[in-house]
């Protein structure tokens, strides 16, 4: 059994505003069977922390292109992506690239 976790989430360049403007979640992911993994975090968000609009933050099982996903200052893309078992006291930072205008 997974021990439950505790992370540090950031959300930002816009991508706050789909969480009620706030920037930065601390939150503590429950025990499960298997290790925590970035797919179910993305689940986990869009049923906890997610408040209007998932489709601009979402798509399918991933983010929607245009948001830049680090993890400990990491591009997540050298991390494994949807894969990277997520470690206690880890920073996932979300920030939208996308811009109306």
């Amino acid at each position: 059994m997974a021990a439950p976790i505790t992370l540090h989430l950031v959300f930002g360049g816009g991508a706050e505003l789909l969480f009620d403007g706030v920037k930065d979640h601390h939150v503590t992911l429950p025990s499960q069977s298997e290790p925590w993994n970035m797919k179910q975090l993305l689940v986990w968000i869009g049923q906890n922390l997610l408040k209007e609009r998932p489709e601009l933050f979402v798509q399918g099982d991933n983010v929607r292109p245009g948001i830049l996903v680090l993890i400990n200052d990491a591009d997540w893309e050298l991390m494994g992506q949807l894969d990277y078992q997520l470690q206690d006291k880890d920073n996932v930072v979300f920030i939208s690239t996308l811009h109306g205008g």
